[in-house]
C-alpha cells in the first residue's frame, strides 16, 4: 500500500539523519547495489535512476571546531537527497517542484554542523518546511477582495474534467457569496450532459439562486451570454459559469471552451482539480491553462487526499494560486487556501 507524503517525509527525515550521522572520517562506504525502483519512479527519472549504482559515496568531514561535531559533505548529501526525490515523486509531486524543494533542503543542509541525530532531524524538517512553504506561497489571489473591487457583474468561468467536484464547488462559492450579501447567478453552460443541468438546478433551488439554462445540446456560449445579460438587467453581482467536464485532450471541445471565454469575457478563469488525481490534475491544469488561461485553482477532496502532492504541484508547476480547498460535501466545506496550514497538515500537525 502506498504511503502518504506525510509518512514518506517522516521516514525520509529519520533515514537521512541516520545516514548523515553514521561513519568515521577514515571509514569508506561500499558502493551500494542498484536500488530497485517502482515503474513510476524509473519512468520519471530515466537514466538517472538506472545509474544509481554509479553514485560515489563520501564520508562526513569532521569539523575541527568541536570534538564530535561534523559537517555534512556534498556527496553524502546528494545521496540523501536522492531518497527525498523518490519520496516526493512517488507522492505525486511534479518533477520541477521536487527540484525546487531539493534545492532548498540542499542549501540548508550543505555544510551544516551536526553533533546528534536529533539535531539532524530538526535541521532536515526545518529545511523541508521552508522548501514546501516556498512552493505553496507563490502568487496569492484573494477572490473575495477581487469580487468586491471588480465590475458588476463580476464573471467567473469554471473549468475542469468530469468528476472533480466542479459543479459542487460552484454551489459552495454561490453559498459563500450569498453569506457576504452578494447576489450570484449560475449559468448551466455544460449543455452536453442533462445530468449536469439537473444537478445545478437542485443546488440553485436549495440555495435560492437564479439558474440560467437552455435545453440539453444547445450552445454553451449562448447560455453564458444570457446569464450575463440577466445579471446586468437585474443588477446582480456575480455570474458563475459552469462548463462541460470535457477531457483536456479533446481539441474540438477545448476550442468550444475558448468560444465560451470569447463570448463571456470572464474576469477570472478558475480550474477545479481533484486532489486525489495527483499528477493527472497537474497535467489537466496545464492543458486548460494553454487553452484558455487560468487565474487560479480550487483543489477538491483535500480531506481525502492520500498522497498530498497535487497541492504542491498545481501551485508551483502550473503557476496559478490555489484559492480554495474543498473539505467535504456540505456547502460550508470550502476553506481558503493557507500555505501554513498545508505545511502543518503535511507534517501531521493540522486536521481538515
Amino acid at each position: 500500500m502506498f504511503k502518504s507524503l506525510k509518512e514518506k517525509l517522516k521516514i525520509f527525515k529519520k533515514k537521512a539523519a541516520e545516514e548523515l550521522m553514521e561513519g568515521e572520517e577514515t571509514e569508506k562506504k561500499p558502493v551500494p547495489k542498484k536500488k530497485k525502483l517502482s515503474k513510476f519512479a524509473r519512468k520519471r527519472l530515466g537514466e538517472k535512476a538506472a545509474s544509481l549504482d554509479e553514485i560515489k559515496r563520501e564520508d562526513l568531514i569532521v569539523e575541527s571546531g568541536g570534538l564530535f561535531a561534523k559537517r555534512i559533505s556534498e556527496r553524502r548529501l546528494d545521496e540523501v537527497l536522492w531518497d527525498l526525490e523518490l519520496s516526493l515523486l512517488e507522492a505525486d509531486v511534479a518533477e520541477e517542484v521536487v527540484e525546487e524543494i531539493k534545492s532548498f533542503v540542499r542549501e540548508r543542509l550543505l555544510g551544516a554542523k551536526i553533533s546528534r541525530k536529533s539535531d539532524v532531524e530538526e535541521v532536515i524538517e526545518d529545511a523541508l518546511r521552508k522548501g514546501i512553504r516556498h512552493v505553496l506561497e507563490g502568487r496569492r489571489l484573494d477572490l473575495d477582495e477581487r469580487i468586491r473591487q471588480g465590475k458588476r457583474p463580476f464573471v467567473i468561468m469554471f473549468v475542469g474534467v468530469n468528476g472533480t467536484g466542479k459543479t459542487t464547488t460552484i454551489a459552495k462559492i454561490a453559498n459563500r457569496l450569498k453569506k457576504q450579501g452578494l447576489i450570484p447567478v449560475i449559468a448551466a453552460a455544460d449543455t452536453f450532459r442533462a445530468g449536469a443541468i439537473e444537478q445545478l438546478e437542485k443546488h440553485a433551488e436549495r440555495l435560492g439562486v437564479k439558474l440560467i439554462k437552455h435545453q440539453s445540446g444547445s450552445d454553451p456560449a449562448a447560455v453564458a451570454y444570457d446569464a450575463i445579460e440577466h445579471a446586468k438587467a437585474r443588477r446582480k453581482d456575480v455570474v458563475l459559469i459552469d462548463t462541460a467536464g470535457r477531457m483536456q485532450t479533446n481539441v474540438n471541445l477545448m476550442d468550444e471552451m475558448k468560444k465560451i471565454k470569447r463570448v463571456a469575457k470572464p474576469d477570472l478563469v478558475i480550474f477545479v482539480g481533484d486532489a486525489l488525481a495527483g499528477n493527472d490534475a497537474v497535467e489537466q491544469a496545464r492543458k486548460f491553462h494553454e487553452a484558455v488561461g487560468l487565474d487560479g485553482a480550487v483543489l477538491t477532496k483535500i480531506d481525502a487526499d492520500a498522497k498530498g502532492g497535487a497541492a504542491l504541484s498545481i501551485a508551483y508547476a502550473v503557476g496559478v494560486p490555489i484559492i480554495y480547498m474543498g473539505t467535504g460535501q456540505e456547502y460550508d466545506d470550502l476553506q481558503e487556501f493557507n500555505p501554513s496550514w498545508m505545511v502543518d497538515r503535511i507534517f501531521g500537525e493540522a486536521e481538515v
